[in-house]
């Protein structure tokens, strides 16, 4: 079966992204704009998946738990999994190898915690968006180790890509599927990188984005898992 999706969608969570990117408003875009699987990929942290999830209890729509990390090569990875409890123990590792270094709310953004109320519960007062001291092929096999997946990040981008920062994608690495940006000609790059799965995601820091690439993904059951082996799997999207 085929389901819609995006993703790469930020919370205010996110120092980069609107405070209007709150539970509530990114679950009821995304079913309005006829979602039926969306990640939730908040810099270096997943704090916000789990007051996501609770609003999507009892809908249609799927809610990955993920984050997008930073490696030491300033490579930006959107990393999935299947449990929100896996997430958080992923989250424990890159908290350990990320510099405490503090937010300034005026110059980076707030970084606001929510529940399923959409209330302020509170602020990550570390900032969100650097890098960790953890390489490329540490973070792969951290997430693997968690049962997770890695997909780049917006390939397509001349900075925090993989092809920007390395000038290649490595042959040694366990990355059968790559995202490009919205931006991003679809067919001219799925034709480019044939040997690869390609997902296109909004990397929504704003309502108006959630939903906008509006691309289906091939899997065989509607849920985490089928769409994490999906993932995980080498042949086109």
């Amino acid at each position: 079966m085929k389901l819609t999706y995006d993703f790469h969608i930020h919370t205010a969570l996110s120092p980069c992204g609107e405070n209007s990117m709150t539970p509530n408003n990114i679950v009821n875009m995304a079913l309005l704009n006829g979602l039926d699987a969306i990640a939730i990929t908040d810099h270096n942290t997943c704090q916000n998946v789990e007051a996501v999830l609770q609003v999507a209890k009892g809908t249609e729509l799927i809610v990955i738990p993920g984050m997008e990390i930073e490696t030491k090569e300033e490579i930006h990875i959107l990393c999935l999994f299947e449990e929100l409890e896996a997430a958080y123990k992923m989250q424990e590792c890159i908290f350990q190898k990320l510099p405490d270094i503090r937010n300034k709310d005026k110059l980076f953004g707030e970084q606001l915690l929510f529940n399923s109320e959409d209330d302020i519960i509170g602020k990550e007062e570390r900032l969100l968006t650097q890098a960790t001291e953890l390489s490329l092929n540490e973070v792969i096999k951290l997430v693997q180790f968690h049962k997770g997946v890695c997909i780049p990040a917006h390939i397509d981008r001349p900075s925090y890509s993989i092809i920007s920062n390395l000038g290649m994608i490595p042959s040694n690495m366990n990355l059968p599927t790559l995202e490009i940006s919205r931006h991003a000609n679809y067919e001219t790059l799925a034709k480019q990188f044939s040997n690869y799965s390609i997902l296109q995601s909004s990397d929504s820091h704003e309502l108006g984005f959630i939903g906008i690439c509006n691309r289906q993904i091939e899997v065989a059951t509607k849920s985490v898992r089928g769409i994490i082996e999906r993932i995980n799997a080498n042949h086109p999207c």
